[in-house]
């Protein structure tokens, strides 16, 4: 990126890397920018928040200002060597206003009943997600909410596999208060303790493979009665899960149960005219309780590709043309990596900027082909699909989790879910946040390392993103900027290369206070490229996986900010830098 010298302003010429509160150019080559040879008149701190653009819309309906909270400190020091990338920042030049719903996760039916776990409710306290999805991705098809044992008649006792072949029907009920699931009940509870509002997904599954003389009316009538149920404590639901998918329940149906003439696979346009049965019900509901809620509709998030089936290459087309502007939202799921790959640590990393940018200007071609108006985009379940290596549980997770959030917001998504907060070790193949128990050497409930990198991002990254230019000496660093209302300004920077670098860090219009903090996070050494630690300013876990437990109280590295700031980010790291304001 072309590196800027100098600025225009109000008739005064400012240096790019001027610093409002010393009052001195800074020097990228090396030197540590304090020789007060050069006096700047630097611009004033005159920010101006762009409007909310489409793809977010009404997700930032509940933004609220963020203020920054100095951590405990211990006395850093300076990098030395010589410089390799300079870094300016742009407080003035907002991006977007960060929505808060980006931080989201997803619940699953089999965590458990989680409110009765003491150790992992403080840590979602602690990552404070904002979001959280429910009732879990695919078993969202096949779930009955206001049942406890047993699914309603016209429910059939067998649905049809992809390949014809038929299956017991695996059915899940909000009801079931058994240890092992997630009652409808503590999901609620889930979120009132963590200070967390609800995604829904309906069951939209039942419109298929219900066998009434109506399935659309009855799915539709099931899901505006968890509508009245839910009472307006959840504004954001979802009409079915992965519905293009063929590993979902009514993907294909038994014909000959079937009693409206519906076709055997799924097809967009199915699924466009039904969304519209569904919201209409939906809707009523919601106005008879007086909770205003908002509507998603199922989208594929890349260009298919040629192997694809018939439903995947049609399904934007059928969905726009059916559904039209019924939707107020739409919805994108992404794994990023190669389905069951064993994905090196290039490929993982390399995935999150891309794979990100690609799937928003898709689906805004695809609004646009299909001559709908723009609406707001919901990530709502994202994650890596590694495979072979314990890529999932690794800190290498945890650097594509912070590169691929900063990725999410500069790409102005709505919403954000990762998946999943506890899941099955399967050999470290679990995308799950949190050890379910089932992992050796770790304690139930363990923070996993993408935890640490998602929790430090929420720590150190303000209410809006704005604008920084990079001159690096090669593609490895990877920065997203920012400030708060508060009026401290910062950055992330996630090294993916295997480098050392010394950065050098300089804000444009900003007044610059007496210090700066930072947390630097590592791996370990243990289990190859794939280490299943993370250290934080070097201290590491005390178990044999995961990180320092006492995270929230751990002290930052800290500065005299008296000029351009010089920073060391180690190899495959991410630093995480706020800076006060005067």
């Amino acid at each position: 990126m072309q590196h800027m010298r100098t600025l225009i302003n109000a008739g005064l010429v400012t240096l790019s890397l001027g610093w409002a509160a010393c009052g001195k150019s800074s020097h990228p080559s090396g030197s540590n920018g304090n020789n007060g040879n050069t006096s700047v008149t630097d611009s004033i701190y005159a920010p101006v928040d762009p409007s909310t653009p489409p793809s977010i819309g009404l997700f930032s309906n509940s933004w609220q200002a963020k203020s920054f909270n100095v951590p405990a400190t211990t006395a850093g020091t300076a990098a030395s060597g010589s410089v390799t990338d300079s870094l300016t920042i742009n407080v003035n030049k907002v991006l977007v206003k960060v929505p808060p719903y980006v931080y989201g996760n997803n619940s699953n039916l089999w965590m458990g009943q989680i409110v009765t776990q003491p150790a992992l409710m403080g840590y979602l306290k602690d990552l404070s997600p904002r979001i959280i999805r429910a009732p879990a991705g695919s078993v969202s098809d096949v779930y009955f909410f206001n049942d406890t044992t047993a699914a309603p008649a016209d429910a059939p006792d067998t649905l049809v596999n992809a390949d014809g072949s038929y299956a017991v029907s695996p059915y899940w009920y909000g009801g079931n208060t058994a240890s092992w699931t997630l009652a409808l009940s503590n999901y609620y509870s889930m979120l009132a303790q963590t200070s967390s509002t609800g995604i829904i997904t309906v069951n939209y599954g039942y419109a298929r493979y219900g066998t009434s003389a109506n399935p659309v009316a009855a799915a539709a009538h099931l899901a505006a009665n968890w509508v009245r149920y839910d009472n307006g404590r959840t504004k954001f639901w979802e009409i079915g899960n992965e519905t293009y998918g063929s590993w979902e329940a009514g993907y294909r149906i038994d014909q000959s149960k079937n009693k409206d003439g519906q076709p055997q696979i799924i097809t967009g346009a199915l699924y466009g005219s039904h969304f519209k049965v569904f919201a209409d019900s939906m809707r009523a509901a919601a106005q008879q309780i007086g909770a205003t809620i908002y509507l998603g509709a199922s989208l594929y998030s890349s260009a298919p590709a040629s192997w694809d089936n018939t439903t995947v290459q049609t399904w934007n087309q059928g969905v726009l043309s059916q559904a039209g502007n019924t939707p107020d939202f739409y919805i994108v799921h992404n794994y990023y990596t190669a389905y069951n790959t064993n994905s090196s640590v290039s490929d993982i990393l390399s995935s999150s900027i891309p794979v990100t940018t690609n799937m928003m200007n898709y689906i805004q071609q695809q609004e646009s082909a299909g001559g709908v108006t723009a609406k707001p985009v919901a990530l709502t379940e994202w994650n890596i699909q590694a495979t072979g290596s314990k890529q999932d549980v690794s800190y290498i997770a945890g650097i594509h989790a912070a590169k691929t959030l900063g990725s999410i917001i500069k790409n102005q998504f709505g919403e954000a879910s990762r998946w999943d907060l506890a899941n099955g070790w399967n050999n470290g193949d679990d995308m799950g946040m949190f050890n379910h128990g089932d992992e050796p050497g770790a304690p139930l409930w363990n923070p996993r390392p993408a935890f640490y990198y998602l929790y430090y991002f929420q720590q150190f990254f303000g209410d809006r993103m704005v604008a920084d230019s990079l001159k690096a000496i090669n593609s490895d660093l990877t920065t997203y900027s920012s400030t708060f209302s508060s009026g401290q300004a910062g950055t992330i920077i996630v090294n993916s290369g295997t480098m050392s670098h010394i950065v050098t860090i300089d804000f444009q219009h900003f007044p610059a206070g007496s210090n700066y903090y930072w947390y630097t996070l590592t791996g370990g050494t243990d289990n190859g490229n794939f280490s299943g630690q993370v250290y934080v300013n070097g201290t590491g876990p005390s178990s044999a996986t995961g990180g320092p437990l006492t995270y929230a109280s751990l002290k930052a590295n800290s500065a005299a900010l008296t000029g351009t700031i010089r920073l060391a980010v180690p190899p495959l790291s991410a630093v995480y830098l706020v800076a006060d304001k005067k």
